[in-house]
């Protein structure tokens, strides 16, 4: 699901866009000396103190993240309240919707087609889906596989229309890829092919289509076993159909309807809405291992990596950021860039990624917040690499 795109409201899928704070010294020698430094207080980790504030000022259910520092080590997060109707606390490392995380998935699993010589990154695609891209503006002869990995392509947002612009119908209805694309196609092309960019979670249906067509299996099971089972995503899956609920332990996602609107438990939910754009599940630190391990090379040869992160300027979602194909890169404050996706699903939304180096950070809110919120998880995710 389109999560990242910041400019899509929360009812749509952008998709689909720590251990507790330090506390205070204790056990200090009762004498008349002043403490030394083995007495001192410890110093409050900033990424916890972030999440806290995620909590308190911003107003989250709850806020997890798993960090990946320069010592390699990793260090889980925790904030909030993991259900609101039983106060229970957050699960260490819980599962979430990962949301567009997906798109890296899939993305990955089209570059692996190309690599295999199946899949042309260039070709158009007619090639492989005759006759499936028709409509005002929009013809599949003139769209190329790369133009959808890199939205680049025109192609309007299925969830733009209804039924997808309301989720509170729709929690448990299931769609097949094709009604899906049926909403798009009704819709007319934002640009000619390769003239701008916008955000479509369109692309990546096209994409899971394509997938499907050139290996003659279902997409879940190609993107398990080219991904998910290749690098040991224990906490990781793909919904089977029909599967609504998390199998793991996971706090609550609440969909946030409005302002002053109560929030609704969208933990079950049927994922066909976002399919290959945004339905795998995960947790931040299976996130953390997939991006560590696309930079490092474990699932893409050289060339078709280099492809991957060939970006476009795509600053709608952020200052600096740019987008290749499934992946962003945004500027750091300490240098440098961190490489990931991010996702929203009703009910959580995710930022994070890799560097070049071996950090990693992923951040998971158990909604989907309005106003500047989700400038401050981008900015914890930030404070997590750079400190």
């Amino acid at each position: 699901m389109n999560a990242p795109a910041p400019h899509r409201t929360t009812r749509r899928l952008r998709l689909l866009r720590h251990a507790t704070a330090a506390t205070a010294a204790a056990g200090l020698a009762l004498t008349a000396f002043a403490p030394t430094a083995a007495t001192a207080a410890p110093r409050p980790d900033a990424v916890q103190q972030r999440l806290d504030a995620l909590v308190r000022a911003d107003g989250v259910p709850a806020a997890l993240a798993t960090v990946k520092g320069r010592d390699g080590r990793d260090r889980t997060h925790t904030a909030g309240v993991g259900d609101l109707a039983t106060g229970a606390k957050v699960p260490v490392d819980g599962q979430i919707r990962a949301g567009s995380n997906t798109k890296a998935f899939t993305a990955v699993v089209v570059l692996q087609l190309v690599a295999e010589g199946k899949v042309g990154l260039d070709s158009s695609l007619d090639t492989y889906l005759p006759g499936l891209l028709r409509g005002d503006g929009i013809d599949g002869r003139t769209i190329t596989v790369r133009q959808l990995l890199q939205h680049t392509s025109g192609l309007p947002d299925y969830m733009d229309v209804p039924p997808l612009d309301d989720f509170v119908p729709i929690q448990y209805r299931y769609f097949e890829p094709r009604e899906l694309l049926d909403g798009a196609l009704a819709q007319k092309a934002l640009f000619a092919p390769g003239t701008g960019w916008m955000y479509s979670n369109t692309n990546y249906l096209v994409a899971g289509l394509l997938v499907q067509k050139v290996t003659g299996r279902p997409f879940g099971e190609e993107v398990t076993k080219r991904v998910i089972d290749r690098i040991g995503l224990r906490h990781t899956y793909f919904p089977a159909t029909g599967e609504t609920a998390l199998r793991e332990a996971h706090p609550h996602g609440y969909l946030n309807t409005g302002p002053g609107a109560p929030l609704i438990d969208y933990t079950g939910m049927d994922a066909s809405m976002a399919w290959s754009t945004g339905a795998i599940v995960s947790t931040n630190t299976d996130l953390n291992t997939f991006y560590s391990a696309l930079l490092a090379g474990r699932l893409l040869p050289a060339a078709q990596l280099a492809q991957m992160r060939t970006t476009v300027p795509a600053e709608l979602l952020g200052p600096g950021v740019r987008y290749g194909l499934g992946l962003q890169s945004r500027p750091l404050t300490c240098g440098g860039l961190v490489w990931g996706h991010g996702g929203t699903s009703p009910g959580y939304r995710t930022r994070g990624g890799a560097t070049e180096d071996g950090r990693a950070a992923t951040i998971t809110v158990t909604t989907v917040p309005d106003g500047p919120t989700t400038g401050h998880l981008t900015d914890a995710v930030d404070t997590a690499l750079c400190r």
